[in-house]
């Protein structure tokens, strides 16, 4: 099986990411696809295991393998967090909506650190610019504002909403270079404080819900295994039906 066959075949969950997901897009703004597949369960008792991700079909779209994707969001990474809380969800099956279902359990303290780790390696690419050209990429410095503001409304309410709302004029502003540099900087300090706070109060567990998110994978692996079973003898009864169909009686 073709990896784009498992896109196209197995996918569970489909959405829209990027500035549109974020109420952050524009005229020229791409549509960025992501989504998560089931590989059917027999896929993984050859010796050669179905793929962890797929790029594509098409431009501007990546998926998922759907244990892959647990772990990533059991680790509380950025995007994969981000990707179960899109509000453009443009296909989803009944594995798919017990994946949504489970958002919360996939939620903790862990995304802290996870979130502040990746906003620092964005402001060293920021702060690169600045050496090199002499001034930020705006787009990306609107990016990681939205993201720390993102990081300190999680740790404060317990729910991560992605969408920026009705702060989406300032955040355009930010990327159009209409704000100077040292406010851009004053608000990322402000921002990481409230954060630090926000975590000491913070309604998330320490830890995510392991147990929920492997009982759900189990259960997904194994009715994906059943239904191939069942699949493999509906053919073969088939045949042997037609095998022992008796032949009619000459008249």
């Amino acid at each position: 099986m073709q990896p784009e066959d498992l896109v196209r075949d197995h996918t569970i969950y489909a959405c829209v990411m990027g500035s549109r997901a974020f109420g952050l897009a524009t005229a020229g703004s791409d549509t960025d696809r992501r989504g998560v597949f089931l590989a059917p369960t027999p896929l993984f008792w050859g010796f050669e295991k179905p793929p962890t991700h797929v790029e594509g079909p098409g431009e501007e779209r990546f998926s998922w393998e759907l244990e892959r994707f647990c772990e990533l969001a059991l680790r509380a990474d950025p995007n994969i967090l981000e990707c179960l809380h899109s509000p453009l969800v443009e296909h989803v099956d009944d594995t798919g909506r017990e994946l949504l279902a489970l958002r919360g359990a996939f939620l903790s303290r862990r995304a802290h650190d996870t979130f502040t780790r990746y906003a620092l390696g964005q402001r060293r690419k920021l702060d690169a610019d600045l050496r090199v050209h002499g001034a930020p990429r705006w787009k990306h410095a609107m990016h990681l504002l939205r993201l720390l503001t993102s990081a300190r409304d999680l740790l404060r309410t317990g729910e991560l909403t992605i969408d920026v709302g009705d702060r989406r004029a300032q955040f355009l502003a930010v990327k159009r270079g209409e704000v100077s540099w040292a406010e851009v900087e004053t608000r990322m300090a402000r921002l990481a404080t409230e954060t630090e706070r926000a975590l000491r109060g913070s309604p998330l567990p320490a830890e995510p819900d392991h147990a929920r998110v492997a009982d759900f994978l189990f259960r997904a692996r194994r009715d994906s295994a059943l239904r191939a079973h069942g699949e493999h003898l509906g053919g073969r009864q088939a045949v042997d039906h037609a095998v022992r169909r008796p032949r009619a009686r000459p008249g």
